[in-house]
């Protein structure tokens, strides 16, 4: 006869007790972003700071008194008056330079790098990998580096001591055609290229026509960045040009310079004080500011054309 085994029952589940965390401590806040802030103020904001106000104070003043203090409107003045009386007004005909030699190889460079850019992007011909990998080592290379091939090729066809010794090499930009290509090649649309092209229009219309319209962040991007290179560059300026008359604003900084007494003991009766090369300083950085301020909102766009893919 089977005997029947009972299954012994199951044990009661009992409900499961919550957990009394124990309290945790307040996180403490991350120091890293105060600590670069500080860095950042102590190492850009507090020299343009003294500079600003260096430029309103007489030399005694500048040496002796509190480095961030400001001096007074009647030493501004002095200092102005001395600059604008330096070789007869030389500081104007700095400026200008730098403006004319800037405006001519920023144009040149417009009309070419962003063709480029466009060309190695979405066109493909023989030799484009070797020129895309060539404008990158050129990219690469520091620009003195470059100076003494360039002085000796302008010298050979007689260019030495012109403008165009200087808004040639300048219009070479080949970290324009870097953005231009970046930019053609991710943040626009292949379709849309595609449909013009269907549409009958030629390789250069559809670039007219299509891409360049919509690529006005990165030609705002690549003018903008020539025009700050072109602007502050000081070797190449000082080994083509011989007169003093042709120097742009940054070589122009290097003549005042050479007339301080603290920097140069020999200088004669052409004497600069220190607040006056401070103020020579900040007229030769306003006209970068000016271009940004007034470009900043397509530089941002620009920069952030080809975070994403189409």
């Amino acid at each position: 006869m089977p005997i029947d085994l009972e299954r012994p029952p199951a044990p009661a589940r009992t409900a499961a007790v919550p957990r009394s965390r124990a309290p945790r401590g307040r996180r403490l806040p991350n120091p890293l972003p105060g600590v670069v802030l500080a860095l950042f103020v102590l190492f850009f904001v507090l020299p343009v700071l003294w500079l600003v106000l260096a430029a309103t104070k007489t030399d005694q003043q500048l040496v002796h008194g509190h480095p961030l203090s400001f001096g007074s409107w009647r030493a501004l003045g002095g200092n102005w008056a001395a600059l604008v009386s330096y070789q007869g007004g030389a500081i104007f005909g700095w400026l200008g330079n730098s403006a004319l030699y800037s405006s001519f190889a920023l144009v040149i460079t417009l009309f070419v790098a962003v063709p480029a850019g466009y060309a190695l992007a979405k066109t493909e011909f023989r030799g484009r990998h070797v020129l895309l990998v060539t404008t990158l080592v050129v990219m690469l290379m520091p620009n003195a580096t470059l100076v003494v091939p360039l002085f000796l090729e302008l010298n050979t066809v007689h260019l030495i001591g012109t403008m165009w010794s200087i808004v040639l090499p300048y219009a070479f930009y080949p970290f324009g055609v870097y953005l231009a290509y970046i930019y053609f090649t991710t943040a626009l649309p292949k379709d849309l290229l595609d449909a013009a092209r269907l549409d009958g229009c030629s390789e250069f219309g559809v670039f007219r026509r299509v891409a360049l319209p919509l690529a006005t962040p990165v030609v705002a991007l690549v003018g903008f960045f020539s025009f700050v290179a072109n602007w502050t560059n000081y070797f190449l300026p000082y080994v083509m040009l011989p007169e003093s008359g042709r120097f742009p604003v940054q070589v122009g900084l290097g003549t005042l310079l050479n007339d301080v007494p603290q920097f140069n003991p020999t200088v004669g009766g052409l004497a600069v004080e220190r607040p006056v090369l401070a103020l020579a300083t900040l007229l030769a950085i306003t006209p970068v500011l000016v271009v940004f301020l007034f470009s900043q909102r397509f530089l941002v766009t620009g920069m952030l054309a080809g975070a994403t893919k189409h």
